[in-house]
């Protein structure tokens, strides 16, 4: 398996685009390009290859389960949101799938107030989990899995965080869903996508707001960076309009090129996947991130400022009632 350093040696960044407060930073890769051998998952769902529902008739926050009949595996990317079911989830890793197999998953609830069947299956939305949770719950997954050996999420805190954030953008809803957030600002949210493109072999991207790196995501194929390119500048969107300022800041030439020596630099400890591959995942007082290795490449690479202090993380492996009645 290659070294995050070496991986990141071979990636270029292209020139920054910035709209408000919101830079883009394009990456490319420069070796050669193998050929994408996995199918997505809003695909697979959309060819009714891929099933995804919860674990059992009483359901499980914290899992569920994913039947890939494809031919291929599927990937599944950290932090798409699945709707419907008893309530909706956000993947806490990069999985991929293996063909014509059942895996449990490990997932977040982001509609803390229903707990009722909308749906028999789940299905992708058009939004991720937005960066600056993304880049929190990155940060409990890997505390759990090097002290628990397992891949879950600190719930409360993932609820306690996305309340704040409808707080802040005034977008609540009765059943507390994250979804009703890019909804309240689905017109701010428009004007951003009219800003930014993505670009021919672009693979990936940084993402700055108001001169401060806060997340980067990278592919092994243009292919799938440009599936994902719209829900991914949403998800930072969002967090461009909760940003104190709303102008736009100068950017160093040395942000990015210091926050990927960051990232190089951080301590790093690797397991088997579940699914196909191997786990990386790196955090250090600065970054925070984990990165897929499949198939002797790396399938997916996400990181983010470490803002998260794992004492006094608890987590949770079945349903609970919170002590606010709404929630279950």
């Amino acid at each position: 398996m290659l070294s995050l350093r070496e991986e990141l040696a071979s990636i270029n960044a292209g020139q920054p685009v910035a709209f408000r407060n919101l830079t883009l930073f394009p990456l490319f890769r420069t070796s050669p390009l193998p050929p994408r051998d996995y199918i997505l998952l809003e695909d697979g769902i959309a060819q009714g290859l891929v099933r995804v529902t919860e674990v059992h008739a009483a359901g499980s926050v914290p899992e569920l389960t994913v039947m890939n009949d494809a031919d291929s595996p599927v990937l599944l990317l950290d932090g798409e949101e699945l709707v419907g079911a008893k309530q909706n989830r956000v993947l806490n890793l990069s999985i991929l799938v293996p063909a014509k197999q059942k895996c449990s998953i490990p997932v977040s609830c982001v509609e803390s107030g229903r707990w009722r069947t909308a749906s028999p299956e789940f299905s992708t939305s058009e939004h991720l989990h937005y960066g600056s949770a993304r880049g929190q719950r990155v940060s409990q997954v890997t505390h759990s899995l090097r002290t628990l050996g397992s891949r879950l999420s600190f719930q409360e805190r993932v609820w306690d965080e996305l309340s704040a954030k409808a707080s802040r953008l005034d977008g609540d809803s009765p059943t507390h869903a994250m979804g009703a957030i890019y909804t309240r600002h689905s017109r701010s949210l428009d004007e951003f996508l009219k800003s930014f493109h993505w670009q021919d072999q672009q693979a990936g991207a940084a993402f700055a707001i108001s001169g401060s790196i806060v997340g980067l995501d990278l592919f092994d194929h243009p292919a799938v960076m440009q599936h994902y390119f719209s829900k991914l500048l949403r998800s930072f969107a969002l967090d461009a309009l909760d940003a104190p300022s709303p102008k736009s800041a100068s950017i160093s030439s040395d942000l990015l090129p210091s926050f990927l020596s960051k990232i190089a630099d951080a301590p790093c400890f690797a397991e088997n996947a579940l699914g196909i591959g191997t786990d990386l995942r790196f955090t250090s007082n600065q970054v925070t991130g984990a990165a897929l290795w499949a198939r002797e490449r790396f399938i997916h690479h996400c990181a983010f400022p470490n803002v998260s202090c794992a004492q006094g993380f608890a987590f949770q492996t079945r349903i609970s009632r919170s002590r606010n009645p709404r929630w279950f």
